[in-house]
């Protein structure tokens, strides 16, 4: 499934590939993640955030926690986003962002993708 939306975003050297897809079942995201780690098999990390109705769902995929899944989830909610996942596809760029940098990193990609939607 193709993405509705991408952004690309470098910091210090990191990749932040943002894509937003709108989704209507559970089993939909499940497939679009499954594709996006064949796709991105080189990516160090892929966290997401998803609302479909009363079904919510982050998750930091191997990032300190609460700093890669929850900015993009409290953009979902900010914007009143519903039916839609983000995902943010981080290419390690070899220097450390530390939890605010990262915290920020996945919050501006979130923020871009669903600029004018």
């Amino acid at each position: 499934m193709k993405p509705i939306k991408e952004v690309l975003i470098e910091i210090k050297k990191s990749k932040f590939i943002g894509l937003y897809f709108k989704v209507e079942t559970v089993d939909e995201v499940k497939g679009i993640l499954d594709e996006l780690k064949k796709e991105h098999k080189k990516a160090r990390h892929i966290p997401y955030a998803y609302k479909i109705g009363n079904t919510a769902k982050k998750s930091d995929d191997k990032e300190p926690s609460n700093t890669a899944g929850l900015p993009i989830y409290n953009i979902i909610e900010r914007k009143n986003l519903d039916n839609c996942l983000i995902v943010v596809v981080r290419y390690f760029g070899g220097i450390k962002l530390g939890a605010g940098g990262l915290l920020r990193a996945y919050s501006e990609a979130a923020t871009s993708v669903t600029k004018d939607l």
